[in-house]
């Protein structure tokens, strides 16, 4: 189940990426917002973001003008690690390399064909596990008490 949001400036290509989302019967929950009405970022990467805290979703997509405010926002939340992403080598890159679980996209800088790629390569390229992008994500996990 993937966690599905995003603010009024990317409403329209969560719209797209549901129906890509139908298209291919993957299974979400649409966080909002529910119209191209404002509304505030923060309060829709918290509802998505706690969705996958909680373990109801597994991944989550974000979407905004850039990607970059609901990207700051979802990283604010222990065990979220949201990327904005603008290529197809970054979607993969992150996964592979950051185990990201939020793929952050612009709805104002990212066409639907485009969504569509990326989403399509972040929810189907699997971490690499390699021990020393363990030793990273988990000084990640606790930066607070990590030596730079």
């Amino acid at each position: 189940m993937i966690a599905l949001a995003s603010d009024h400036a990317g409403y329209e290509l969560k719209e797209k990426i549901k129906e890509y989302f139908e298209g291919n019967g993957i299974g979400y929950i649409d966080c909002g917002a529910f119209s191209p009405e404002s509304v505030d970022y923060p309060l829709i990467a918290k509802t998505a973001c706690e969705k996958i805290t909680a373990g109801e979703c597994e991944k989550g997509i974000l979407c905004c003008g850039t990607g970059v405010g609901i990207s700051i926002a979802a990283n604010k939340f222990k065990g979220i690690r949201a990327a904005v992403c603008y290529s197809e080598d970054v979607a993969r890159l992150v996964r592979v390399h950051n185990d990201a679980n939020v793929l952050c996209l612009g709805g104002r800088v990212t066409g639907s064909e485009t969504a569509a790629k990326l989403v399509d390569i972040f929810l189907n390229t699997t971490f690499d596990g390699g021990e020393r992008h363990r030793r990273r994500i988990g000084q990640m996990e606790g930066i607070e008490n990590c030596e730079l």
